[in-house]
């Protein structure tokens, strides 16, 4: 069964990125502009084996969605990995108490990406 990633982000170009990483590994990626999009999403039914999101976005940031994520039972222990240009630790601290699983930062490698997939879901 092919595993679905839900990719969260304001930039189309990092979204694609993403995406193209992921589909080509053999994932298939589900897009959001934004975290309100995102949750939408996640609200209607969509699930995911794992969210990969920004940070920094309008309308709703990443923290945010983190924590409505968290809310929800298909989205409780699903691993949530921020891609983000902020590397502060006090962020880092506030997305891990917000329930987030790990953190890369941007600009990303696309190996890093995958062995950070492959790590948490297989």
């Amino acid at each position: 069964m092919t595993k679905t990633i839900l990719s969260v982000d304001d930039s189309a170009s990092i979204r694609q990125m993403v995406k193209l990483t992921l589909n080509g590994a053999g994932y298939d990626v589900v897009e959001a502009g934004d975290g309100s999009e995102a949750l939408k999403k996640a609200e209607g039914g969509m699930s995911a084996h794992m969210v990969v999101t920004d940070l920094n976005m309008p309308i709703m940031d990443g923290l945010a969605l983190i924590k409505e994520l968290r809310k929800l039972p298909a989205y409780r222990g699903i691993p949530i990995v921020l891609l983000t240009t902020e590397s502060d630790d006090e962020k880092k601290k506030e997305a891990k108490l917000a329930g987030a699983t790990g953190w890369i930062t941007k600009p990303f490698k696309q190996d890093q990406l995958l062995a950070v997939v492959k790590k948490v879901i297989g």
